[in-house]
């Protein structure tokens, strides 16, 4: 799978997982939901993420948005 994969499916899975923690455990995690969406919307600007930093130390295949 390639880093821009796993970027999205990353984010994906936590974005899920903090709606779901907000309505059994505290309404306190959207707070989490509103991270991942502004680091999505400054990753689209300066191209760099670091999920895909972080994937790419890993040795996840290089993909075409996060070089």
């Amino acid at each position: 799978m390639s880093v821009d994969r796993l970027v999205m499916a990353f984010a994906a899975t936590l974005i899920l997982l903090s709606l779901i923690l907000s309505q059994t455990v505290s309404p306190l995690w959207l707070w989490l939901t509103a991270f991942v969406g502004a680091n999505m919307l400054q990753a689209s600007f300066t191209g760099f993420c670091p999920a895909a930093w972080v994937f790419k130390k890993l040795g996840a295949k290089p993909g075409i948005a996060f070089r």
